[in-house]
Order: structure tokens, then C-alpha cells, then sequence
């Protein structure tokens, strides 16, 4: 039973992972991962992560060369907060028909209402074919994404992004946009800290915006060209002060036409869109971890006026920084 804070009765928000068969063990392993290391501020877990099969003792086939032993069946799902279905590449009836097995649509009937569904690269096309993504946006690998919307024409697919968060469904992309849907989860669980806790732990960045594209062009710069870190490095510690493009260009001594072309090819985004990001990522941080007033989190963040900061949290979270740090007030008091 699910509480106001995202917990469960017994105080943790618990996790429970579909292996199906042909699974890709890594995909399996990121939410044990990422939610097996999210701690509070005095250490304790916040999550616990239970793997489960359609029924209980399972064997089954992975997409390495070994098999996978289940020992849970669906009995997880009646303490189930979240409900996560990674990549999997069996039944092939699923990716030929578009079609659930009755054993897996039996499996999924039992999740109780209320429960939050997310899904890891073609993990979506079990929730799709289950008739929860109808008339939602969604997304999976590239590489499957013309074959998911034929298939679920009732879908609204977008191909492009790394992760969609639909509220109580979300989905990724494939491999690292599955870690970074489960780091978002985890900030939305409990806050920017505890993510970026979670993130410096398991290596990963604390932050990718879920409408960052899943491929760029050139993702890692050619040799002899400069790259656009120095310059972002700088920019993070400058985020209180105004930041003009050809402050970043300068950085990296480049004119701000080559240095908006590197940066886009790198970063995914725009310096401006980054640096929108980056503010709104330490409004958070201080409405979380600080008791300044509003002004003056602005100020810190990088927005100068309190107004202007409320106008990107909102577009960015869909609140107001009042009711962001009163949410995160109460989860801590609870």
C-alpha cells in the first residue's frame, strides 16, 4: 500500500522487476542498481528491488550465455509500488502480432491500480500490447520505434527522446536511457540530492533530460577537434552570474557559431537549453537541502529575480518553487 511520500506500509518503496524469457541481463540489472543504492539522509534504504517471473521458481533463457533462475512469482505485485518491464526478446508472438501471451496479460492484470509502470527499451511493447499505453506518449529504442507504432498504432511514439514521463507510466529508450529514467525516478521519488547521491555512486550523470535525443551525430568529438567540457565546466560555477553564449564561446576560443554547432553535436541540446537545465537542476537542489527565501534561490541559481525562476520550474516541473520545496518538506517530515 502505497503512501503519500512514494513508500510503501513497511517504509520502503518497493520496486518489482519482469524478467521474461531472452531477457538482456543488463537492462534486468539497472533498476538494482540504481534503486538498490538510494539511501536517506541518515543511510537507510529507500527502496527495496524484488526480480519476479510469471510464475515462481523459473528458469529461463537470457540474451547472454547463461540462464537466469527466478525465484519470485506474481505474488510481488500485490506490495508493488513501481513495476518495471525491461527489454526481453521472447515471445516472439509479442514483436510478430503485436500480441500477449495470456500467461504475461495474467501476470499484468494483477498489478493494482495506482501502481507506477515503467518500462526499459522494447520492455514497452509488453505495456503496449497490454493496452496501457493507449492514446499516451511513449517511446523505445530507435531502432524498434517504426516497428512499435505499426504495431500499436493507438500509441503515441515518439522515436527521438531518451525517456517519456507520463506520470504513472513512464518509458525509455534502450541500455543508458534506461538508467537515466531510473535516476529521474528516483529525483521525483525523493529529491535531487538523493539522485545525485545515487548517480555519483553508480558513475552515471545525475541528470539527462528525458527530451535529449537518444543519438547525436558525433557523440564523442573527433580527435583533433576541442570539445565544449571546459567551457561547461565553467558555466557550473558561474550559474549565479549572466552567462552570454560568447562567454562559453570564449572558453573554448571559438567563434559562437562553431562553438553552438560543437556544443549541440555534444551535449545533445543547445548551450541555452543547457544552461536552463543546469539552473533549474540547483533551484532544486536549494529549495531541497537550503532554507534560503525565494529571492534568493533565484539569485543562486542563476535566474536573478524569483519570478523568472517560477516561470522555468514551472514549464520544467509543472510547479512553483513553493510547492516543490513544501512537497519535499513534508516527504522528510513524514
Amino acid at each position: 500500500m502505497s503512501t503519500d511520500d512514494g513508500t510503501s506500509a513497511g517504509n520502503l518503496h518497493r520496486v518489482a522487476v519482469l524478467a521474461l524469457p531472452e531477457v538482456i541481463p543488463f537492462e534486468l540489472g539497472i533498476p538494482h542498481r540504481i534503486f538498490g543504492r538510494a539511501y536517506d539522509a541518515e543511510g537507510a534504504r529507500l527502496y527495496e528491488v524484488v526480480t519476479f517471473g510469471t510464475r515462481a521458481g523459473q528458469l529461463i533463457d537470457t540474451q547472454a550465455d547463461f540462464k537466469l533462475y527466478v525465484e519470485h512469482g506474481p505474488e510481488v505485485l500485490a506490495a508493488a509500488d513501481t513495476v518495471i518491464v525491461p527489454a526481453a526478446y521472447e515471445p516472439s508472438e509479442l514483436y510478430e502480432e503485436g500480441r500477449l501471451p495470456e500467461e504475461i496479460a495474467d501476470v499484468l492484470r494483477l498489478v493494482r491500480p495506482g501502481t507506477r509502470l515503467a518500462s526499459i527499451c522494447t520492455g514497452g511493447f509488453v505495456l503496449a500490447a497490454a493496452g496501457l499505453l493507449d492514446g499516451r506518449p511513449a517511446t523505445t529504442h530507435w531502432h524498434w520505434a517504426e516497428r512499435f507504432q505499426q504495431l500499436f498504432p493507438a500509441v503515441q511514439v515518439d522515436p527521438e527522446v531518451l525517456y517519456v514521463d507520463d506520470g504513472d507510466v513512464l518509458t525509455s529508450a534502450g541500455v543508458a536511457a534506461g538508467i537515466d529514467l531510473c535516476v529521474h525516478m528516483v529525483r521525483r521519488d525523493f529529491g535531487a540530492a538523493v539522485a545525485n547521491d545515487v548517480a555519483r555512486r553508480s558513475v552515471v550523470p545525475p541528470h539527462r533530460d528525458g527530451g535529449q535525443a537518444q543519438y547525436i551525430r558525433r557523440p564523442v568529438p573527433e580527435p583533433q577537434l576541442a570539445t565544449t567540457m571546459a567551457a561547461r565546466a565553467w558555466a557550473l560555477g558561474h550559474l549565479h552570474e549572466p552567462i552570454q553564449l560568447r562567454d562559453m564561446a570564449e572558453q573554448e576560443s571559438m567563434s559562437v557559431r562553431t562553438f553552438t554547432r560543437r556544443f549541440r553535436e555534444e551535449a545533445g541540446v543547445s548551450p541555452g537549453q543547457w544552461l536552463a537545465q543546469q539552473r533549474v537542476e540547483r533551484a532544486r537542489h536549494l529549495l531541497e537541502s537550503s532554507d534560503l527565501d525565494m529571492e534568493q534561490v533565484a539569485r543562486e541559481a542563476g535566474f536573478g529575480t524569483a519570478q523568472s525562476m517560477r516561470g522555468h520550474l514551472q514549464g520544467a516541473l509543472g510547479v512553483s518553487p513553493m510547492a516543490y520545496r513544501r512537497t519535499f518538506r513534508m516527504g522528510r517530515s513524514g
